[in-house]
């Protein structure tokens, strides 16, 4: 089932000093470009808030007038999608993945008679723009407040929650939920993805997403294939390597390879050539492993006989 989703990106961030929130950036991505990423399984994205440059399409759209709040922001984005699911977002989630949306459709599209799915925080909070809807009660609701209250402006969001059958979800991972409102967050948030177990992932999904590119990275057979180059070749070799697989697997790609396996099959052969240029250095061309002296005796023999 396609979803459409919604990502409020309008705040005005008083405790960040006012400062343009999703513009922020975490690894070297803005905010908003990385919950960009996390929902780009959507059939269509709106983005509620200022028009900015993104790391992909998306429709734009604004409460009017401005500055109304999550309510009057969540019906302007609504009016632009049309799935039977909608994914709601705040703009700044830095470590909100696949993984964490999928469960939430999946939940929104099974739990019996719920009518959307929240994640729930690691404190037990609920997180309401950090969910999926079934679109229908989604609208349904929202038009009743604007009914029994004149405007959407100025709403809390417990007003629309409090009204929906909601699921909740408790993600795989704590971080899910974690949001950026303060310089404190943003420089927790900076430090974790620096983190040993963390920085390459971090550091290949931000090239990917840089390169616009979409590829699993078998990130253990690539690094035995640098250090394979580097010590059997020269050091110089594991980068340049490294390069000459991703075209060849480029190369593959095209006449119809599976682009994963294109990048295993090219990193094996080199590998294999790296082990093979690493024995011929450590051989005198007859089987016998260099620096015994086998050389330098015969020269010395020579030189006796005289």
């Amino acid at each position: 089932m396609g979803y459409d989703a919604i990502v409020l990106a309008g705040g005005a961030a008083q405790r960040l000093g006012g400062a343009d929130k999703p513009a922020l950036s975490v690894g070297g991505r803005a905010l908003l470009d990385r919950v960009l990423d996390a929902c780009a399984g959507a059939t269509r994205t709106v983005v509620v808030g200022g028009r900015r440059a993104t790391a992909r399409p998306v429709t734009w759209a604004r409460e009017d007038p401005p500055g109304g709040g999550p309510l009057a922001a969540l019906a302007a984005g609504l009016r632009r999608t049309s799935a039977d699911r909608v994914l709601v977002l705040s703009a700044d989630l830095p470590f909100l993945d696949r993984h964490t949306v999928q469960a939430l459709l999946d939940g929104a599209a099974g739990a019996h008679g719920a009518e959307g799915t929240l994640l729930r925080d690691p404190d037990g909070r609920d997180q309401p723009l950090v969910a999926a809807y079934r679109a229908e009660p989604l609208r349904r609701e929202l038009a009743l407040l604007a009914a029994e209250h004149g405007t959407l402006h100025g709403l809390p969001l417990r007003a629309l929650t409090a009204e929906l059958d909601l699921a909740r979800l408790t993600a795989a991972d704590p971080l899910a939920s974690f949001d950026c409102d303060t310089w404190d967050d943003l420089a927790a948030a900076r430090a974790r993805i620096r983190e040993h177990g963390n920085v390459l992932d971090e550091w290949i999904t931000a090239v990917k997403n840089e390169l616009g590119i979409d590829v699993d990275v078998d990130t253990k057979t690539l690094l035995d294939l640098a250090r394979d180059a580097a010590h059997g070749v020269a050091r110089p070799a594991a980068p340049l390597t490294t390069f000459l697989i991703g075209y060849a697997a480029a190369r593959a790609e095209a006449t119809g390879a599976e682009p994963a396996q294109a990048v295993a099959e090219a990193a094996r052969k080199a590998s294999e050539l790296a082990l093979r240029w690493a024995a011929e250095n450590s051989t005198d061309g007859t089987g016998s492993t260099g620096g015994t002296g086998g050389t330098d005796t015969a020269a010395g023999d020579g030189s006796g006989s005289g």
